[in-house]
């Protein structure tokens, strides 16, 4: 390989990592990621093309989720060239500058997907506990704003990390613990003092996924206290229903995010497998199972894809 474990320059490369132990079957592994990413591909490109062309989903709650389908078509895109040519081609090797590009969109598109289900939550909250004002406060103008506004929050924050991770000398060990490139992983093999890039990676983790997870949990408190206050079980119930399939997006998203980190700073070398599914399951389970729950969930949803295959 034309990679050295112990080097000065910042020419070298990285090494990537699939499945350690299980090399002589990376082809047969390959198979179940591939079907992963096709469908993934193919749910989140239906979905856009449903809400684009049917003029009556053109409402907040479609808008948004065809946002997230983007955002989730991104990461796709993303993290497909690495994880399979891993496990298709054997190629480990990444250079210093496509390591830092791509950890850059992982981790924009992946605040910006927090984001997303932020807006999504605050759709939920303000059609259940506000719903005359619904029409006035969710309308297109705004909804446009509030997009371009947490997209530049996303860029803006995860901008300087490439060039925080350039000035270092990498000298240490080059071998990274999964098929893509993360800002916790790459810092850790610098033999310089990291000590500026981990306390601006929890700053900015704080400022996005923890700010939006905890107002996603304040706007779920406000909508669970107005659904308990409607004396009629039936439309008490019929509200719940329309936040479940966002619930379940929250979830997907939010349980392997801040789980990964934990386990990295937190973990001993027993947790160095589930290191790695988490990591496998943060970036390739929501982009998959969005488009299912949401096309199972949404009556109107699932009536036009229905209507437009069959």
């Amino acid at each position: 390989m034309s990679a050295l474990n112990d080097t000065k320059s910042n020419s070298a490369v990285f090494l990537l990592t699939g499945i350690p132990g299980q090399e002589d079957v990376h082809l047969w592994i390959s198979i179940p990621f591939c079907l992963m990413y096709l469908i993934s591909i193919v749910g989140n490109s239906v979905i856009l093309f449903i809400i684009k062309t049917d003029p009556s989903l053109h409402e907040p709650m479609y808008i948004f989720l065809s946002m997230l389908a983007i955002t989730d078509l991104g990461l796709l895109v993303a993290t497909m060239p690495t994880i399979l040519g891993i496990f298709l081609f054997n190629s480990r090797e990444i250079c210093l500058d496509a390591c830092f590009a791509q950890l850059f969109f992982i981790h924009s598109l992946s605040y910006i997907e927090s984001s997303m289900l932020l807006l999504m939550a605050f759709d939920r909250f303000v059609a259940i506990c506000n719903p005359l004002r619904y029409a006035s406060v969710l309308n297109l103008p705004r909804i446009a704003k509030m997009g371009q506004l947490f997209v530049l929050r996303a860029v803006a924050l995860i901008f300087p990390l490439p060039f925080l991770l350039k000035r270092f000398q990498y000298c240490r060990a080059n071998v990274l613990s999964h098929s893509f490139c993360v800002h916790q992983e790459v810092m850790k093999l610098a033999c310089s003092d990291i000590r500026v890039n981990s306390i601006y990676g929890l700053s900015i983790a704080l400022l996005t996924v923890g700010l939006d997870s905890l107002l996603i949990f304040l706007s779920y408190v406000r909508i669970l206290r107005t659904v308990l206050s409607i004396t009629s079980h039936v439309e008490s119930l019929r509200a719940l229903n329309t936040c479940v399939s966002h619930l379940c997006a929250v979830l997907l998203f939010y349980t392997p995010m801040l789980g990964l980190p934990v386990i990295h700073r937190f973990g001993n070398s027993s947790s160095h497998s589930l290191q790695i599914v988490l990591g496998y399951v943060y970036l390739l389970v929501p982009p998959l199972m969005n488009p299912i729950v949401y096309s199972v969930k949404s009556k109107h949803l699932r009536a036009r894809i229905i209507r437009v295959f069959f």
